[in-house]
């Protein structure tokens, strides 16, 4: 394909290439929007069905990493709209500081996340064979604060006399099934969202070496702009999840 410096050979100008690899990274936003919607409509659906024992799951969930990592987020996308602003004003050596700090801040995201994801297999919270609600309060570890877990104890118990008729047991092993969907959803979900970040951090490296080579200007930042919109669109994703896994009817079920 023929190249003039950064204008491809189908293209007459530079603004010509840029609205429509703009345009083309909005249609693919499009289908992963599509993509996550499915998603949260099974998620939606099932809370519905499902509402005591989804309750349980998210007031199991650690609200402060939950927090933590929406700051920590919300706080990248001010980096990464930087980035984009110190592209479009020649700004070269702003350029990369702030491609790295947002790297670095995504990269904290996903370190928190890890955290996480291990305290639920700790607590055996994984879906599986071994998935047990009442695992914690069974089995405390010293850390854990009483009062907490006597709060999760009663949380539990009022849980198994709602969510299904028969005895304590069967009552306990329908909370569990249910709560096992809740988990599904919350390692999917999230996960896809890790994924996605992944993916980012990626095209936030390739970007802090091109910005090193001076190569992105103010008449030329195309890249910069849309590894821009695919980071806040992964950005506002995880707002929604936050919501939605976090926060709902959060210690009322």
């Amino acid at each position: 394909m023929h190249r003039t410096g950064e204008l491809y050979g189908q293209f007459e100008t530079l603004e010509q290439q840029k609205d429509t690899a703009t345009l083309g990274m909005w249609i693919f936003l499009v289908t992963e929007v599509l993509f996550f919607g499915g998603l949260f409509l099974t998620y939606t659906v099932n809370r519905h069905n499902y509402f005591t024992a989804f309750g349980v799951g998210g007031n199991m969930l650690d609200l402060t990493l939950g927090t933590t990592n929406t700051v920590v987020l919300i706080a990248s996308s001010f980096t990464m709209a930087m980035s984009v602003w110190s592209a479009q004003t020649d700004r070269k050596k702003l350029l990369p500081l702030f491609l790295i700090l947002t790297l670095i801040l995504g990269c904290g995201f996903l370190g928190i996340k890890y955290v996480e994801y291990k305290q639920k297999f700790d607590h055996h919270l994984v879906p599986g064979h071994s998935f047990d609600l009442t695992y914690r309060i069974n089995h405390p570890s010293p850390n854990d604060n009483p009062k907490e877990l006597e709060d999760e104890r009663k949380e539990i118990e009022d849980a198994i006399r709602t969510e299904a008729s028969g005895t304590p047991a069967e009552q306990l092993t329908a909370l569990n099934a249910h709560a096992q969907l809740y988990f599904s959803l919350y390692f999917g979900m999230t996960g896809l969202h890790a994924l996605h970040m992944i993916v980012g951090a990626g095209l936030l490296i390739w970007a802090i070496k091109e910005s090193f080579k001076g190569r992105f200007t103010a008449a030329y930042n195309t890249p910069i702009e849309i590894v821009g919109l695919y980071w806040h669109f992964v950005d506002i994703v995880w707002i929604y999840l936050f919501a939605l896994l976090y926060l709902i009817n959060r210690h009322s079920v």
